[in-house]
């Protein structure tokens, strides 16, 4: 071997040196470099809060825009972007899976989500004005959430070009959102609802209902039993 890797290193200036190290801490699945991934983020975010633990290949944008409660867990290669004039805020005891990607996508949008939350891997969830998940919410994996409706009426122009709607979307607390669910702008989601796997919800679903297809469609309402 002919030692180029080493030898770039040894040419690299102190600042390409400590944004190599942070790579390899922020990647490495050691105890220690767990750690120190904590460590860092305790003094980057706006709020970290105590037994929080950071997965590997985690990105995090913007963390002086982002709070994180107790005993929450952000697992492997986890995406949380906060843009510009926009906050991400995660409650206590949450569980961000493998591969879910946060985005508050537009200025003034956000994302809050409360305490006792599990967000399924590969879960997709954009705030564009404001995504809000209640408390004791369980959301499978691959679940996408945009709370945006392009426009398309006019052929002449490019659909890129001519914008769409978008609303706060509220995922009401102790809900249950099944695998592959699509949530698209309008689809708030009652308290205590379950979301059939694969559904598309396009209009509101009310509190205490069980929604099945594509559209979403109200089959029947929990009862509480004595």
């Amino acid at each position: 071997m002919d030692n180029f890797f080493t030898k770039a290193f040894e040419n690299m200036s102190d600042r390409d040196r400590e944004s190599f190290y942070k790579t390899v801490f922020l990647n490495d699945r050691s105890e220690y470099a767990a750690r120190k991934r904590v460590e860092y983020y305790k003094r980057v975010l706006r709020h970290m809060g105590k037994n929080v633990r950071i997965g590997v290949g985690v990105k995090i944008e913007n963390p002086e825009l982002i709070s994180v409660g107790d005993n929450v867990q952000i697992c492997d290669g986890a995406t949380l972007i906060a843009r510009p004039e926009t906050e991400i805020v995660i409650g206590n005891n949450t569980v961000i899976n493998d591969r879910v990607y946060l985005d508050t996508e537009h200025k003034g949008g956000y994302i809050h989500v409360e305490n006792d939350v599990y967000i399924g891997t590969g879960t997709t969830l954009f705030g564009h004005l404001g995504l809000e998940i209640g408390d004791h919410v369980l959301m499978a994996q691959n679940i996408t959430l945009t709370p945006y409706s392009h426009k398309f009426d006019d052929p002449g122009v490019n659909i890129i070009k001519q914008g769409g709607h978008s609303k706060k979307v509220v995922i009401g607390r102790d809900s249950y959102i099944g695998m592959g669910v699509c949530i698209m702008y309008s689809g708030d989601i009652g308290e205590g609802s379950v979301i059939a796997a694969g559904a598309v919800v396009v209009k509101p679903i009310p509190p205490y209902s069980v929604a099945v297809g594509c559209p979403a469609k109200v089959i029947k309402k929990r009862e509480k039993t004595l």
